[in-house]
């Protein structure tokens, strides 16, 4: 299991759009051979930046066969007017997230 980690900066004043326009590219993601999941967050300190974190089988799943596609290609048409700059991409390898939880809800160490 990976993650792929996309620092994407967006411009300011085009916040709500992208956020649109990615609900409207995220099917083509979520069919991809060896997808497991997504989450889009964006920045507290900076609300421009938002970290789409993908969880994939495999790293061959997400480059080269997802980056190779087609869906891939529209994808990244139907977001990359709203970046600043360019995105940042790295990947991790790990398993899922856990943490054991108290009653009121705090992480136990």
């Amino acid at each position: 299991m990976i993650y792929e980690i996309a620092v994407l900066p967006v411009y300011k004043d085009k916040i709500r759009e992208f956020r649109q326009a990615f609900e409207d590219v995220v099917p083509l993601l979520t069919r991809a051979q060896g997808y497991r999941g997504h989450v889009l967050a964006q920045g507290i300190e900076a609300p421009e930046v938002f970290n789409l974190i993908v969880q994939w089988r495999s790293l061959e799943d997400h480059t080269p066969r997802f980056e190779a596609s087609e869906d891939h290609e529209e994808f990244m048409r139907g977001i990359q007017d709203y970046f600043s700059e360019e995105p940042t991409v790295y990947h991790l390898e790990g398993g899922a997230f856990a943490a054991s939880e108290h009653e009121n809800g705090d992480a136990v160490a």
